[in-house]
């Protein structure tokens, strides 16, 4: 192999080879991180549509509320007289503002009136006018047509509103003519988009389903600008290295004609000849340029590496939010990670408040000895003021901001915790101070907004009366239970518990009086009941506690003690002087004693409830022992 081919293959390997790489991984990293900001501008987008769909929903329940409570309703209802009942629907439509109103009973519209387009229905449970159920109302108060429009409007894309069996409403009229996808690219017309979608329980059991469309057009075109800059950078840097090897080349044959010039005249007897000796000549000239040009192209990859890698590490974060903005810690954790990374910190810090108001430390990173007196006195003072912080100290720098702060005519009344960094050495910039709290004011409100979901989130499963589990929870709860317990072999406790003439009492002295009478009795089942029970409101004046690991025996004790602590209550009067007494009878039964699942287990407590009653009232009842013959 001649020097020449030598040359250019060493050419090959140290310029083409690397650029090529170099280019491949440019054009995915162009491509990545153009996606991947069409990807964040469609979550913030359908983000802002959940938002306002769960803002009509709201409204709705709020409607659905009111016409629950609708005497003439509730008075055809109870007579079955479904053309009465239409046309109070048809009044409350205009009165309530409503789209849409649909009584269903069996999962069948009893009544139905209103624009068929209509969404975000709200569910409400009616009674009729002597409180016996009389079936499920849902309501609109939104037109689909009207949500995909407003929400078009707050949004950079189109929405399209869909029911099982059809298009409800949309911002762009083709979309009606376009199967379309819950997520994924499409094509509507000459328009290419990017679909989202979220569900959401429609009228009579259907499914509404929300379309977000974003159209692709202009991120193709940023990733061809920008793919073609990339391409054209590295093409003049390929035709500048071609043009040094050329150079070089020429350079170095020169150099090697002088050589063998010497060398010949030396072997040919001149001893005044001289091969030039290693130095400071064009070898170690051209050694030296090789090796530079070796070096820049190294830290160029570097560069480009470690660029890759922050655009993957903005990537992962951003999943990371999406999928823990509903988990207080997870983000909490982000939240000091990213402060970090974003202002170059050594270490930062996040302290919050716990129910009794004691501080505790919810996430962190790094903070060693030396900088947490620093990071610990900028928290403090944040704490005090209510307000940004900085501290200085000798080789380190503080910053703090307050996650969130409650103010009444401009004083601050609470401080729920504080976001810190800190580092040693510079002190950070002005640009560096004013992302720190921007960062730190953002995660105030998203974890504001957590608190809420989480609010919200056990409202769903609690009944408001009693503040007990709620119907749906306990059924949640007792399959679990039951399952584990049989997966595991331990025994499994069920009490069901009765009000004795609790019929009389809301006769008597009315149903607030009742409510006030369900609420005390609530409060002696928690009392009688250990950390790991799970009491619940069954159904009207009827109430339920299950008990993991508890046997017949034990579930018996328990209800005894409930039973006595209802025995020894003296609920107050809401008119009048006095106080009323109120019993209970209870029923209890265990798996595996008396039952094998879920449905025995409520049927052995549910007929053991009935004896008590049967027996006299104010007593407990043990459920059949599989086998046994129950005691007249």
């Amino acid at each position: 192999m001649s020097f020449r081919q030598r040359l250019t293959g060493f050419f090959v390997a140290i310029v083409i080879l690397p650029m090529a790489i170099v280019g491949f991984v440019l054009f995915q990293l162009i491509e990545d991180n153009e996606t991947g900001k069409a990807d964040a501008s469609l979550a913030a987008q359908q983000e802002v549509e959940i938002n306002l769909f769960r803002a009509a929903r709201d409204r709705a329940q709020t409607a659905a509320t009111q016409i629950a409570a609708d005497r003439q309703l509730a008075t055809a209802l109870q007579e079955d007289d479904a053309e009465a009942a239409r046309d109070r629907a048809f009044e409350l439509l205009d009165s309530r503002r409503a789209r849409r109103i649909v009584i269903a009973r069996d999962g069948a519209a009893y009544v139905d009136v209103g624009s068929r387009t209509a969404t975000a229905p709200a569910a409400a449970r009616l009674m009729t006018a002597d409180n016996q159920p009389a079936g499920e109302l849902q309501v609109s108060v939104e037109e689909a047509a009207e949500f995909a429009g407003e929400a078009a409007s707050l949004v950079d894309g189109e929405v399209v509103v869909l029911s099982d069996r059809e298009v409800l409403g949309a911002s762009i009229p083709a979309a009606a003519r376009t199967d379309l996808p819950d997520e994924g690219d499409l094509t509507i017309g000459a328009e290419d988009y990017r679909a989202a979608s979220f569900g959401a329980a429609g009228f009579l059991g259907e499914r509404t389903r929300v379309v977000t469309l974003a159209a692709t057009g202009a991120t193709a075109d940023d990733i061809t600008r920008s793919r073609l800059l990339a391409a054209m950078l590295l093409g003049g840097f390929f035709i500048l290295a071609f043009v040094f090897a050329l150079v070089v080349s020429r350079s170095l044959q020169q150099q090697i004609g002088g050589v063998l010039s010497a060398a010949r005249r030396l072997g040919g007897g001149d001893l005044d000849a001289r091969v030039p000796t290693v130095g400071n000549d064009e070898f170690a000239e051209l050694g030296h340029e090789f090796n530079k040009m070796a070096e820049q192209l190294q830290v160029r990859l570097a560069e480009l590496q470690r660029e890759r890698e922050r655009v993957q590490s903005s990537m992962r974060r951003l999943g990371q939010a999406v999928g823990s903005n509903l988990d207080a810690e997870a983000l909490l954790q982000l939240v000091v990670e990213t402060a970090v990374e974003g202002v170059d910190a050594d270490a930062g810090r996040v302290i919050v408040r716990d129910s009794e108001g004691e501080l505790h430390e919810a996430a962190r990173v790094g903070l060693g000895d030396g900088l947490g007196d620093t990071v610990r006195q900028a928290e403090s003072r944040a704490l005090q003021a209510g307000r940004p912080q900085t501290v200085a100290a000798p080789g380190s720098v503080a910053l703090a901001h307050p996650l969130r702060v409650h103010e009444t005519d401009g004083q601050v009344s609470e401080v729920a915790g504080v976001v810190s960094v800190g580092r040693t050495g510079r002190p950070f910039s002005l640009a560096e101070t004013e992302l720190f709290h921007y960062l730190a004011a953002q995660a105030a409100v998203s974890v504001e907004n957590v608190g809420r979901h989480e609010a919200v989130a056990r409202q769903s499963v609690t009944d408001p009366l009693t503040r007990l589990a709620n119907r749906r929870r306990f059924d949640e709860a007792l399959a679990a239970e039951v399952e584990r317990a049989m997966r595991l072999g331990q025994p499994l406790g069920l009490v069901l518990l009765d009000l004795d003439d609790f019929k009389a009492v809301n006769d008597e002295y009315g149903h607030r009086q009742g409510d006030v009478v369900l609420r005390e009795v609530a409060r002696a089942v928690r009392r009688a009941c250990r950390d790991i029970d799970i009491p619940a409101r069954y159904g009207g004046e009827e109430l339920a506690v299950i008990l993991p690991g508890a046997d017949l025996d034990g579930a018996y004790e328990l209800a005894e003690r409930v039973r006595r602590g209802v025995e020894a209550l003296r609920v107050p009067r809401l008119e009048g002087d006095g106080a009323l007494r109120v019993t209970t009878s209870l029923g209890v039964s265990a798996v595996p004693a008396t039952a094998e699942d879920g449905g025995s287990l409520v049927a052995g407590a549910d007929a053991a409830l009935y004896r008590a009653k049967r027996d006299g009232k104010n007593r407990t009842a043990r459920a059949v022992v599989a086998g046994a013959v129950p005691a007249e």
